[in-house]
């Protein structure tokens, strides 16, 4: 009998389990988003090839464990008619996560669905020399909590008031979480302090009269760790406008990561043991 590659298999999804000869199979999921049709498929093989047991990580993936060692081909038959494959484990690019986003969420600032296809197009399962997680949060409320990630994007506006719409009711400055806004009623002025604005684009959703427009972005943090060790991630430099720019700076990071990360060291230990410094010079090449 040829002898069994357990990192091969892990390195496609297929993780071993205590029970000899049985993985839990990992599944890509992107974006927490999964087909119908696709999700019976998934019952169907948590039927007839493990113990009718499915789990739902915290990385918005699935998977089903009690494969026998066996039936691995069979699965990855079944999984490829549905439409379906293994996820990656180990040392790159892992499940992209993200919420549901500006397309269907009111309080969503981007379209973080369109955006967790493009990260999987362009960097799923990219090798790396540790683990790298990528998540997509549509505004403040931070459901993704973009800061746990090695590279976190939130949605973001960054907002402009015109005097000759404004009625002055004054629900921009009630709903401004950080009291950026200050309305002068009686003399009919507004005063938006930039520096302390955290881009979160309340002002533009509740303002009745559209007197608030602001273009959407992404806010980008970095390092971020919630492991072994648990540190948050940094925003390095103010909201970008671009997709293009954006990937930019993941691809970046990502080379940054590679040339100077030791085997089996996190993101955010490299940027720790090398100076943030190193990385913020090169990002500014990208962000002008």
């Amino acid at each position: 009998m040829p002898e069994v590659d357990y990192k091969e298999l892990k390195k496609g999804g297929f993780m071993r389990q205590v029970q000899k000869d049985h993985f839990s199979l990992r599944l890509r999921i992107v974006g927490g988003q999964i087909q119908a049709g696709q999700l019976q498929k998934v019952y169907e093989i948590a039927r007839e090839y493990g113990q009718g047991d499915i789990h739902m990580t915290s990385r918005q993936s699935i998977e089903i464990p009690f494969i026998k060692l066996k039936d691995i081909d069979a699965v990855k038959k079944e999984l490829t008619e549905a439409g379906l494959q293994p996820g990656a484990c180990g040392p790159r690019v892992r499940t992209i996560t993200a919420c549901q986003g500006g397309a269907i969420c009111p309080s969503g600032l981007i379209d973080t669905a369109v955006l967790a296809r493009e990260f999987d197009q362009k960097y799923y399962a990219r090798e790396l020399p540790h683990k790298f997680k990528l998540g997509i949060t549509g505004c403040r409320n931070n459901c993704l909590k973009a800061e746990e990630n090695d590279l976190g994007v939130k949605g973001g506006v960054k907002p402009e008031w015109g005097m000759d719409k404004c009625n002055f009711c004054g629900l921009c400055e009630a709903v401004c979480p950080e009291k950026s806004i200050r309305l002068d009623q009686e003399n009919r002025k507004l005063e938006l302090n930039t520096r302390t604005c955290n881009d979160c684009g309340r002002c533009v959703k509740v303002c009745p009269v559209e007197a608030w427009v602001g273009q959407s972005g992404f806010i980008v943090y970095f390092g971020g760790l919630f492991g072994n060790r648990i540190a948050i991630g940094k925003q390095l430099f103010p909201i970008v406008f671009s997709t293009e720019v954006l990937h930019q700076v993941i691809e970046t990071t990502l080379h940054f990561f590679q040339q100077y990360a030791k085997p089996s060291e996190r993101f955010r230990n490299t940027l720790d043991r090398v100076g943030w410094e190193l990385l913020e010079k090169e990002l500014k090449e990208v962000v002008k």
